[in-house]
């Protein structure tokens, strides 16, 4: 008899259980929603399904009355501008500074620490200084997520530098291979991949920052939009809004993931990547 933790499940198998706890979940909506609604048929806190439909409806398919353009769209747009510039920067200032620090010793010494100390320093916190710096506009809700994303993946993959196993270093070196050389055909090809699981990682952070910033000054994106909403207990949009966050947040995790697999076929040999 086999161990439970050795039995595979099938693909098909595999597809139910992933969508299983999800059909719950919205079973579990639903009896609730109907039972709070038969007792109060002007319950917000949870709406119908018709309710969320004349929702997406409003918000998704039909021009604002105020501005004749397409909310929905617009706060997708403005937000994932947002995301795609600060994960861009964090993932480049990253790259630059998590290989030095990794490899040679003296910047490992000298900023090592700093790095460290400023990674522990709550970017919420700081949120007031940026937009006293950078305005109230775009500059500021960016430098949010690279000041919050980017200690996180320079300590992953300086981590990461520091796992290269010596011997690849010693046999290059003495093969003649100067610092550049070694960086460009040693660490950089194996840092690659790892940048991208970085990425990955703090995706879900930099969504959070995102949120955060679209919420206290913004006047357009997914975080403006719910924290707009709120005030009215608009639960119809604001639920909608959660759940296509999530599934961006998905997408794009997995979007990330199979582009890694294809791209790097090496660095997931022997991965349970199924």
């Amino acid at each position: 008899m086999k161990k439970l933790m050795n039995l595979r499940p099938s693909r098909g198998m595999a597809l139910l259980l992933g969508l299983l706890p999800f059909v719950l979940v919205a079973i579990f909506y639903i009896f609730a929603s109907e039972s709070r609604l038969a007792e109060n048929p002007n319950d917000k806190l949870l709406p119908s399904l018709h309710s969320f439909s004349e929702a997406i409806d409003r918000m998704a398919f039909s021009p604002s009355k105020r501005t004749g353009e397409n909310l929905f769209v617009e706060d997708t747009v403005s937000s994932l501008q947002r995301l795609g510039i600060g994960v861009s920067i964090s993932a480049i200032l990253a790259l630059l500074m998590g290989i030095p620090l990794g490899l040679i010793p003296y910047i490992k010494t000298g900023l090592s620490p700093f790095v460290a100390a400023f990674s522990m320093v709550p970017p919420m916190a700081i949120l007031p200084i940026l937009f006293i710096v950078f305005g109230m506009g775009e500059m500021a809700k960016v430098a949010l997520i690279v000041i919050g994303v980017t200690p996180l993946m320079v300590r992953d993959l300086q981590q990461r530098v520091l796992e290269i196993p010596a011997e690849q270093l010693i046999k290059a070196q003495t093969l003649g291979g100067s610092t550049w050389t070694i960086v460009v055909r040693i660490i950089l090809p194996q840092m690659l991949p790892r940048l991208f699981d970085a990425v990955r990682l703090t995706l879900g952070t930099a969504w959070i920052f995102l949120i955060s910033a679209e919420a206290i000054a913004a006047t357009e994106g997914l975080g403006y939009r719910i924290f707009l909403v709120r005030r009215y207990l608009s639960m119809d949009v604001i639920l909608p809004y959660v759940a296509w966050i999530t599934f961006l947040a998905f997408v794009f995790d997995y979007a990330l993931k199979t582009f890694t697999y294809k791209m790097f076929p090496w660095y997931t040999a022997g991965k349970d990547n199924k």
